[in-house]
């Protein structure tokens, strides 16, 4: 079980690491660049740590879609970027391939 804490904890640093990116301002703001790189590190740390016991393409798909669908939300909801009835529809569709990925591996 600890397999999904390590892969939950790389998908919470990687969308910590990528909103630090949109606050960086292309780099200006020195904390957030450093932030980039910290929290970039610690997920991949426990990304290495989750695919010890998890398989590679399950992992990945899992924390690519669900990254993906926090990031998208966290630009909604904070950075006031549009949310078209597409865009729900696409990461209904992420959200559901995570679901099945889950179901499929048991």
């Amino acid at each position: 079980m600890g397999h999904w804490v390590f892969l939950t904890l790389s998908i919470v640093t990687e969308v910590a690491g990528t909103t630090s990116m949109k606050l960086s301002d292309v780099f200006t703001n020195p904390i957030f660049t450093l932030l980039i790189f910290c929290f970039y590190g610690v997920s991949f740390y426990f990304f290495a740590l989750a695919v010890k016991k998890l398989e590679l393409g399950v992992a990945y798909a899992i924390w690519a879609g669900v990254g993906t669908a926090l990031i998208a939300i966290i630009g909604a909801l904070y950075f006031r970027e549009g949310m078209e009835i597409g865009k729900v529809l696409s990461l209904t569709a992420i959200i559901a391939g995570v679901v099945g990925l889950n179901l499929a591996v048991g």
